[in-house]
């Protein structure tokens, strides 16, 4: 449940405000560090802008949206929704000149896809890739425990899909007199696709964003579900709460109102001022990421055996102290 979640908990932010708080702790957090000789003027020329990073960060969005809408075979929307989340994740708390946003986008699709079950082989997957599929394939499996660590392995994602489909549930049986709610269908597709480009995703819950769709559609087609969220869905709810509600839907739908797709030329006049002050630490094929990765990789799997040990070791113990016959010490096993 989204109320008891790893994403309430740690990845959803008061407001608007907040995740811009967030952005730009990691933009002057990378400043700082790899411009600590520059001037003022020369890192304000030189490094990346918390504004152009968050451009180029949009634009990658819709990079990967791309990406997913032409793979083969077919993938489902959540695996989409859920790959996004975790782009949003990883750079609302890091620089896009600290880690290459390229190679970052197709990791969150491929972890995505093992996370929600989308099962496709590697090969599989890269085949969706231009390019050289074996170096693809080296980048993905050298970024994947990078992505996981800094989404502090909380992989799990409440996208507003499921809400949305109780509420058109609900509605079919409360509120009779709406015809047809699936001919909201259209503009909720469109609203949801658009709303995983905004914040929102990072400040609100599933189920609001699930009811700004709805709102959003009917208020396309001219039609009004004022009564079905005023005297059906929230009839129990007292004015407060519901005042805030119907803010929230506000201004949601205010983020999706003003989603564009960034300039073209933009975009590449950043990219070329990403390769300038881009962190080359970072770059996957470097020796350096390669040795911080198997260092990391080692050390996780030397807690994972200590904690598999002691488990063992505790369910031994117990084992061994309540058997009517004893056994020796040095037949229980420990793995």
């Amino acid at each position: 449940m989204f109320a008891t979640s790893s994403q309430k908990k740690c990845w959803m932010f008061k407001d608007d405000t907040d995740v811009s708080n967030a952005r730009i702790s990691g933009n002057l957090k990378y400043i700082s560090t790899r411009g600590k000789h520059m001037s003022v003027e020369e890192r304000e020329a030189h490094f990346l802008s918390t504004n152009e990073e968050k451009t180029l960060t949009l634009s990658y969005e819709f990079q990967l949206r791309d990406f997913c809408r032409k793979f083969q075979p077919t993938m489902p929307r959540y695996v989409v929704g859920t790959g996004l989340h975790y782009l949003k994740r990883f750079y609302v708390n890091n620089s896009v000149m600290n880690y290459p946003p390229k190679e970052i986008l197709v990791t969150c699709v491929y972890l995505a896809c093992k996370v929600e079950e989308f099962n496709v082989s590697m090969d599989q997957f890269v085949a969706n890739l231009k390019g050289d599929r074996e170096k693809a394939a080296a980048i993905i499996i050298n970024n994947e425990l990078l992505l996981m660590q800094q989404l502090d392995y909380q992989l799990t994602v409440h996208n507003p899909f499921r809400p949305l489909e109780g509420l058109m549930i609900d509605m079919k049986t409360r509120f009779k007199t709406f015809h047809d709610p699936e001919r909201l269908r259209p503009g909720i597709d469109e609203f949801l696709e658009q709303v995983f480009h905004t914040d929102a995703i990072l400040i609100y819950a599933p189920s609001q964003i699930a009811l700004a769709a709805i709102i959003h559609a009917a208020s396309t087609l001219k039609e009004n579900v004022d009564e079905y969220i005023t005297r059906i869905l929230f009839a129990d709810a007292d004015q407060s709460k519901l005042l805030n509600i119907i803010e929230a839907v506000k201004k949601i739908r205010v983020m999706v109102r003003n989603v564009q797709i960034p300039n073209r030329e933009t975009v590449k006049s950043l990219e070329k001022k990403l390769q300038c002050c881009c962190n080359p630490d970072n770059n996957s094929e470097s020796a350096s990421f390669k040795g911080r990765m198997k260092d990391t990789f080692e050390q996780e799997n030397a807690h994972l055996v200590k904690a598999l040990f002691s488990e063992n070791f505790m369910q031994s113990s117990i084992s061994f102290v309540t058997h009517e016959k004893s056994v020796p010490c040095e037949n229980v096993p420990l793995q």
